[in-house]
């Protein structure tokens, strides 16, 4: 898979720019920039500095650039990379690169510089994977949780875990060399309370990807109601354009309809679904069924009601129909515009529904009306990252993690039942390796191909 050719790609995205940025990394980055760059003041090329010069084919000058060279070690790749600052032609662009090929560098493969800085320590797994994840990232949480995942915040706590039971194990192993003496060098009371708190480490870490997850692709909001209730006017208000079709026709929404909306840094799915009602439509009545599973699905429920709508009891059934228990419901009065002082929605929600706040007054058309709401999103998702906290994102770690929490139950249950240290330990190394696996102290080239051809080229 790793080969120690040259390599070159252009980093930054396809398309003409100002500027094109070219990187080359490998043993002879250095040797071929000598024969194709002439710096301005006719000086060597210097490690570390920003060097203005031309790009030459023989007598023929392609471009006016500025080159850094970095020596290895202290590259991104930890080998001798260059870093060439074109125009952002690509006529200029390609012939640079082809120049380059002409000497025998090869062009690089999806994630191979940020591969090659993995295979030589420079990071490990999980912060290589953090950096596709910041490159990708559409929010300041999906940011946050990725730089935290870089500066190694994630790999620290994993890595603690792993030696805290290599340590153990390394007792255990050496235990089973003395097996014919009467020797116990592992004690096991401290390793019980070691497996209680990993056990629980390994929990919060496991259960952190279901709230990761979400805030890397987006927190779902359904948009639900009754028809005519102002559903598509509210997405079409605070997408500020025209998604959904608004009519006063009803059942006009008959499928999903989802776009993403960002506030304040936080990325959210919106999802707007057909009116809910019985229906002897059919392809109605699947947009209605397909609205209640988005609801199920859904971290959060914007519930709206017409403020002129004196059906107590079809209100009082659509939200009996939201049966989902990890959603937060928001009950909006919509139409405020239009209230007549009518309050017999809000005590049949008082009563019947106890759990749920008071109804909010909206009002689709009105911009102050429309930011409340968004505010009203924030306030319902608690979204205060701290450096120190442990989120995940990636399945793979999940999986891992999960992995390994099943093999520290097995152990802590072998413990429990005087198990003989021999089978302790395959257990106990079993968990080590899929703690490994996270960091990428244990891999293998399927992993690595996984993980890498998701990268863009040039990273």
């Amino acid at each position: 898979m790793y080969s120690e050719n040259t390599i070159i790609a252009l980093s930054t995205p396809e398309g003409i720019g100002a500027i094109g940025v070219i990187r080359i990394s490998g043993k002879k980055s250095f040797s071929l920039l000598s024969k194709v760059f002439k710096p301005l003041k006719k000086e060597k090329v210097k490690e570390n500095v920003a060097q203005v010069g031309w790009i030459k084919e023989k007598e023929r000058l392609i471009d006016k650039v500025v080159v850094t060279f970095f020596k290895n070690p202290n590259s991104y790749t930890g080998e001798d990379l260059v870093e060439i600052s074109c125009h952002g032609s690509k006529y200029v662009i390609n012939e640079i690169i082809n120049l380059f090929i002409k000497h025998g560098v090869i062009p690089a493969g999806p994630g191979e510089f940020t591969l090659r800085s993995f295979l030589n320590g420079k990071i490990d797994l999980s912060q290589a994977e953090a950096v596709a994840d910041l490159i990708s990232s559409e929010s300041k949480i999906s940011h946050e949780v990725a730089i935290n995942q870089i500066r190694g915040g994630f790999s620290k706590k994993i890595n603690k875990l792993k030696n805290d039971l290599v340590d153990f194990a390394s007792l255990l192993t050496l235990e089973l060399d003395f097996s014919g003496e009467d020797v116990e060098f592992a004690d096991r009371k401290k390793f019980t309370t070691l497996l209680i708190k990993l056990e629980s480490e390994l929990k919060k870490i496991q259960n952190s990807y279901k709230y990761g997850s979400v805030f890397k692709e987006g927190i779902p909001v359904a948009i639900m109601g009754k028809p005519n209730s102002g559903k598509s006017s509210l997405l079409n208000s605070l997408m500020n354009e025209e998604k959904s079709i608004v009519s006063e026709i009803q059942g006009t929404t008959r499928d999903i309809i989802e776009d993403y909306l960002i506030i304040e840094g936080t990325k959210f799915r919106l999802i707007d679904t057909a009116g809910l009602r019985k229906t002897k439509d059919e392809i109605e009545a699947i947009g209605v069924d397909k609205a209640l599973k988005a609801a199920n699905k859904s971290k959060i429920v914007l519930f709206l009601y017409d403020s002129t709508d004196n059906d107590i009891n079809g209100i009082k059934e659509q939200l009996s129909s939201l049966k989902s228990d990890s959603a937060e419901i928001i009950v909006f009065q919509n139409k405020i515009d239009l209230y007549q002082g009518d309050d017999s929605v809000k005590t049949m929600i008082k009563q019947n529904f106890p759990k749920l706040q008071d109804p909010l007054p909206l009002c689709t058309f009105k911009s102050e009306s429309v930011e409340f709401l968004k505010k009203e999103l924030l306030n319902k998702v608690n979204l205060s990252i701290n450096q120190s906290d442990t989120i995940i994102t990636n399945i793979r770690h999940y999986n891992a993690v999960n992995n390994a929490l099943k093999e520290i139950i097995k152990v802590k249950k072998d413990m429990q039942e005087n198990v003989p240290s021999d089978l302790i330990s395959v257990d106990l190394n079993s968990a080590i390796k899929h703690i490994g696996e996270i960091t990428g102290d244990i891999n293998s080239d399927d992993i690595l191909k996984n993980i890498f051809s998701n990268f863009c080229i040039g990273k």
